[in-house]
């Protein structure tokens, strides 16, 4: 998951590359084709599953929807509001709404350990939008209100699909689909639903090699194998866990702004990325002894009460 959040974290550095393409077509041609690559390395896995996903076929359109709106709404939140804001509304929003989504639809309680985790993550996140921000003003004032509110509600929206399609691929893999097929119908059915509007838009990636560089490096890197990772991630941890681990997002695309791209990041924004850096801890950091023998106990429980073995929890209380 980790991993997958420091490829992700390279797109905003990527597209810097690219002039002249616009956010709808990098977004189409990075999760379009990325998609497609995932469906046809799990054509084999998702025929073998095809049963099964069709009776989960609402859950597959209901990620591939949000598969397809996502970065069409992430990238033109960029465009409109900053790369800033528009990264910290998106990315830094998206543990909410998946806590929100576990929390009414599958009536998932919060821990304290993420609630500590997602604060840290959340306050490590604006620090590093407030330091941007500030440079990129430099002077010379605010970006428009005019654009400013329409680029944030696209983060907002940009943040509530990629808790959707996070907790529906989630949701297909623990429904005993594997994740390489699970994933590849969610990103496949998405990409289809991307593939016009890359037609549409995707003219300015053929009209230099650079461009059609940028536009394979994103579909093959952050995409195919970010997205694969993310995947194998999902099959291990909840998706609100896996939104949280995802702020190391913002703090890789700041790092590689200043290593590549020769931005400078004030204290502020270091502080930003050590804060994201201890969410990160708190989350991986292995739990005590004695709280993963409860939780054991009470999973074991749990089975063995389903599978008809009764009275144990009333004797083990």
């Amino acid at each position: 998951m980790l991993a997958a959040s420091v490829l992700w974290g390279t797109t905003g550095t990527a597209a810097t590359f690219a002039s002249g393409v616009g956010p709808l077509a990098i977004g189409a041609v990075a999760m379009g084709l990325g998609g497609l690559l995932q469906a046809l390395v799990a054509a084999p896995q998702i025929g073998r599953r095809a049963a099964r996903l069709r009776g989960r076929r609402g859950t597959v359109l209901l990620g591939a929807t949000s598969v397809a709106v996502y970065p069409l709404a992430f990238y033109s939140s960029m465009h409109l509001a900053g790369v800033a804001v528009g990264t910290v509304v998106s990315i830094g929003t998206a543990p909410l709404a998946s806590a929100l989504i576990e929390r009414v639809v599958d009536g998932r309680r919060l821990t304290r350990r993420w609630m500590l985790a997602a604060a840290l993550g959340l306050l490590g996140t604006v620090l590093l939008c407030a330091a941007e921000t500030a440079h990129a003003a430099d002077g010379t004032g605010q970006a428009s209100l005019a654009t400013t509110l329409p680029g944030i509600g696209l983060g907002l929206v940009a943040a509530a699909t990629y808790a959707l399609y996070s907790w529906a691929a989630h949701r297909l893999i623990t429904r005993a689909i594997p994740s390489r097929a699970a994933m590849g119908a969610v990103f496949g059915t998405g990409a289809l639903l991307l593939l016009p509007v890359l037609l549409a838009t995707g003219a300015p990636l053929v009209t230099s090699w650079s461009n059609a560089a940028v536009g394979v490096y994103m579909a093959l890197v952050p995409m195919f194998a970010g997205y694969v990772l993310f995947g194998w991630g999902l099959a291990r941890v909840p998706a609100s866990t896996a939104t949280t681990l995802s702020l190391l997002e913002p703090a890789v695309a700041a790092v590689l702004a200043v290593l590549v791209v020769g931005e400078r990041l004030p204290a502020t924004g270091w502080t930003g990325v050590a804060l994201v850096i201890a969410c990160l801890a708190v989350l991986t950091t292995p739990a005590p002894a004695h709280r993963r023998s409860r939780r054991q106990l009470r999973h074991t429980a749990g089975h063995d009460s389903e599978a008809g073995v009764t009275g144990i929890a009333d004797h083990a209380g």
